[in-house]
């Protein structure tokens, strides 16, 4: 508990220095969010006419701490507890605390480099995971995701993007029943790649398939990939991050593709679509944003091996 608290001022020092506003936004949003496979914690509000409006407990800040951006224009950054259903493991719960923030005027570059100087900042140089340690001395490692599967799984990922046939020849296996292309990625993601990363240093995992996209601009370079990352430390998986999106028309026909593709798992995941955000993003400027798991960050710094381990109640 006493190293956590630490965490939190020390966190809070780095923005602070930085000249990022601390801000803090609602919990339960009329939209959680529009990820595929997330599932949200339900409720609603009561009004004194006997009216009821539902409410969800949000996955994320992203959108709330968007539309703040794009108001004002500043580096913002948020300490915020967030609720993610049926999720648990060693380094999942369904309650968590989230650490996101947003640069205006940071490409994906400038944010891993601001990525890399917060962690080293928090955590000591050398840290463990799973009798592994991990240097975070040294630079770390940047590895496109279409090189990470070239190195790891011998397969051209962007070259077979949709073709799950394709994919799955090039990694030497036969496809599940009705495995599609996403599936098999990720399927190879956790099995190939993810076990050899961030081993000996941190690893950036950047430029994901443009399918996996999100709310990421697409590469100017090259439009199968996205201006995405992920950070992984000794296999954990600490930080999820892009390049923002401010097109309204591409971020809304991405929401309803989603929406289809996360009714049709879980049809009662249901909600309208975020107008108030769609309709900031125009004013949004250019910057990238992260979420990064700061139960997970503690457990890095703590050598914990379970995130149990570290929260006081659960």
């Amino acid at each position: 508990m006493r190293r956590r608290a630490e965490l939190l001022k020390a966190t809070r020092a780095f923005f602070d220095a930085r000249g990022y506003l601390e801000v803090e936004t609602p919990y339960a949003v009329p939209v959680p969010g529009e990820e595929v496979h997330l599932r949200c914690f339900r409720t609603e509000i009561e009004h004194p006419d006997g009216r009821r409006e539902a409410r969800f407990l949000h996955t994320s800040p992203e959108f709330a701490m968007k539309r703040i951006v794009a108001g004002i224009g500043l580096p913002v950054f948020q300490l915020a507890r967030v609720w993610r259903n049926a999720e648990f493991s060693s380094t999942h719960v369904p309650e968590f605390t989230m650490l996101e923030w947003y640069r205006p005027s940071a490409d994906l570059s400038a944010l891993m480099d601001e990525t890399e100087s917060f962690v080293r900042a928090l955590l000591p140089p050398v840290v463990s995971r799973d009798d592994r340690e991990i240097s975070l001395v040294a630079p770390f490692e940047r590895l496109t995701m279409q090189a990470a599967f070239e190195r790891y799984v011998g397969a051209d990922l962007l070259g077979t993007a949709g073709d799950v046939a394709a994919l799955a020849a090039q990694a030497g296996i036969t496809p599940r029943h009705d495995e599609t292309w996403e599936d098999l990625f990720f399927r190879l993601l956790l099995e190939r790649v993810e076990p050899f990363i961030g081993r000996e240093r941190p690893t950036f995992l950047t430029h994901w398939p443009a399918e996996q996209a999100a709310l990421a601009r697409k590469d100017p370079h090259d439009s199968r990939a996205a201006l995405r990352f992920e950070l992984y430390i000794g296999g954990l998986e600490l930080a999820n991050a892009f390049e923002e999106l401010t097109d309204p028309i591409e971020q809304r026909a991405r929401f309803e593709t989603d929406r289809i593709r996360r009714l049709q798992i879980a049809p009662d995941q249901n909600w309208p679509l975020d107008e108030a955000f769609l309709e900031a993003l125009p004013d949004l400027p250019p910057c990238s944003g992260i979420a990064l798991g700061f139960d997970r960050l503690v457990l890095l710094a703590t050598r914990a091996p379970r995130i149990s381990d570290i929260l006081w109640l659960g």
